[in-house]
């Protein structure tokens, strides 16, 4: 069964920072990407950012500069550090993977984490 774990979200000023960890199981680590999408209400989910096994890195333009993602010793965790947030990055935040590079993300998504930037 493939699982995402999602944590680190939570109420932050605008300007401020936060952590995101995400966990995965059940999908036999060698996965070609993993990813953070994230969804505003009444909005679509969107790719926010992407790292593959070999380390590179794609972000959404809206978060170049400010987010870094990473992938932890494990290969099956990866990180997501939000950096001079503002309000529009107010989502829940999912992570998921990609076991290929032709491949969509998988069909399964994990509760979530709920940041939300404001005064």
């Amino acid at each position: 069964q493939v699982q995402f774990v999602e944590s680190g979200g939570g109420l932050v000023q605008p300007g401020g920072s936060l952590r995101l960890s995400c966990a995965a199981s059940g999908i036999g680590f060698n996965a070609y990407s993993m990813a953070w999408y994230r969804q505003a209400p009444g909005q679509q989910r969107e790719l926010v950012a992407e790292i593959t096994g070999g380390r590179n890195t794609n972000y959404a333009e809206s978060v170049k500069g400010r987010f870094t993602i990473s992938r932890g010793t494990a290969k099956s965790t990866v990180y997501l550090q939000m950096n001079s947030l503002v309000p529009e990055d107010t989502a829940v935040y999912y992570c998921n993977a990609r076991l290929g590079p032709f491949d969509s993300e998988t069909g399964y998504w994990g509760q979530g984490t709920q940041v939300t930037v404001s005064s």
